[in-house]
């Protein structure tokens, strides 16, 4: 009698979620493909990091073959997904390959989103790939550049203008070390300009920022962005974005920021495959295009498709749907594979999410850290903020969390005038056209 085929596995996205759950599954009795556009998986939360230039590329990515070369049973594919035909059990791919499935897991992951207006994505830096991060670098120092050329002192200014739409940890920690780097890192670099004269301005719809903090921490927040010289407008809602700057409704009024570099970091909406998986199985998604699915994590109707991570509506303690972390697609995949690896085709009973607290950095070895209702901040909650970031860091060789520590440790801590990390400066481009005149 012949031996019962494995079954097959199919997981959309490498992020967090998705090789989470490709490692879980490695020698177990099925056979998984892996799926995503890049051949790396991204360490989305050093992105900051690269683009002020603490870290290099490789630093905050890593091969995904070689997070998976000892799971035999993994077969990478760098494609996208752009079909699925949930009655067939089949999901098609960028160049018609079909790929059937006994069990898929949908981790695609979430992108840019500008809240109707697209056409403000021409204007401004987002920081959600590397090719965003790499682009970002770009621009900060070759602002500074343009500074140093520019013969018009209103030019100059504007060059010297940075503007940051969005107060959550990305919007914040970006804010924060560009007045590192205009205070301190480029001190002295410069004859014509004076980077110290720079300006961060932190735009923020919300009523304080990182508003998923409690109250004392985001009042700590604005003391420690206050201190770097950040300018915070709180209640700003962004009514335009142009090559030249940004226009925004503050206190019933609406004003006008010239400025040559803006980051965008307000808002994020679930990968475009969400809503070929919607169309397929009739799934409902939410405003941000989640998919809404049930404690299993599962697709109503559909048990063998799992979505998790940022693709994924689900609710948490009080109704609200979980947060967008880490934390949450990591646990969300070890569930759903422990209940593959029982023989069932997804989780095998209710998700439950174990809140590990939330973290964000903010200037020169500061952070604010949040615990099952416990304040942490200063440097305990910056130590705290490495240990956690460091722990969850994957790929590289020996030494690579060694190596990242010690970068990110002097970015943050050490002299600043010493902290041009190789490559970085010798690597600048003309600002990148699409976000100039």
């Amino acid at each position: 009698m012949a031996a019962e085929s494995p079954r097959r596995v199919l997981i959309v996205g490498a992020g967090f979620g998705g090789l989470t759950a490709a490692r879980a599954l490695a020698r177990a009795r099925v056979e998984v493909t892996l799926v995503d556009q890049h051949s790396h998986h991204l360490f989305q939360p050093l992105l900051y990091q690269l683009a002020c230039g603490g870290l290099s590329p490789s630093e905050c990515a890593s091969p995904i073959r070689g997070a998976l070369q000892r799971s035999p049973n993994v077969r990478v594919l760098m494609a996208g997904a752009t079909g699925l035909d949930a009655q067939a059990r089949v999901v098609i791919l960028d160049r018609g390959e079909r790929l059937p499935y006994d069990s898929l897991i949908v981790a695609c992951g979430a992108e840019t989103s500008y809240f109707g207006h697209d056409e403000w994505g021409r204007h401004t830096f987002g920081l959600k790939t590397l090719s965003d991060a790499v682009a970002l670098r770009n621009r900060i120092y070759g602002a500074f550049e343009e500074a140093e050329r520019a013969a018009d002192v209103g030019e100059r200014e504007r060059w010297l203008t940075f503007v940051v739409v969005g107060g959550g940890p990305t919007g914040v920690e970006l804010a924060g070390q560009l007045a590192i780097i205009s205070r301190h890192t480029m001190k002295g670099y410069y004859r014509s300009c004076e980077p110290r004269q720079a300006r961060v301005i932190l735009l923020d719809a919300g009523s304080r920022p990182v508003a998923a903090f409690s109250e004392r921490l985001s009042d700590k927040v604005s003391g420690y962005l206050g201190e770097l010289g950040v300018k915070v407008h709180e209640g700003a809602r962004v009514t335009t974005i142009d090559a030249h700057g940004v226009r925004f409704e503050l206190d019933g009024s609406e004003q006008r920021i010239d400025a040559r570099t803006v980051v965008w970091g307000a808002g994020v909406q679930a990968a475009g495959f969400t809503g070929v998986v919607a169309e397929a199985t009739g799934a409902e998604r939410d405003r941000a295009g989640r998919l809404g699915v049930g404690p299993e994590n599962a697709l109503a109707g559909h048990p063998e498709i799992s979505v998790i991570g940022d693709a994924a509506s689900l609710e948490g303690p009080g109704g609200r749907p979980l947060p967008g972390l880490a934390t949450v697609a990591i646990q969300q995949a070890r569930h759903v594979a422990r209940g593959i690896r029982a023989g069932a085709p997804g989780a095998r009973g209710a998700f439950r999410y174990l809140d590990k607290g939330a973290l964000a950095v903010v200037g020169r070895g500061k952070a604010v850290c949040e615990f099952r209702g416990h304040d942490l901040s200063g440097r305990a909650a910056f130590f705290m903020y490495l240990t956690v970031h460091m722990y969850y860091l994957s790929g590289g060789g020996p030494g690579h969390r060694l190596k990242v520590l010690i970068d990110w440790i002097s970015a943050r801590t050490g002299n600043p005038q010493d902290q041009v990390i190789d490559g970085t400066l010798a690597s600048i481009e003309a600002p990148p056209t699409r976000a100039t005149a």
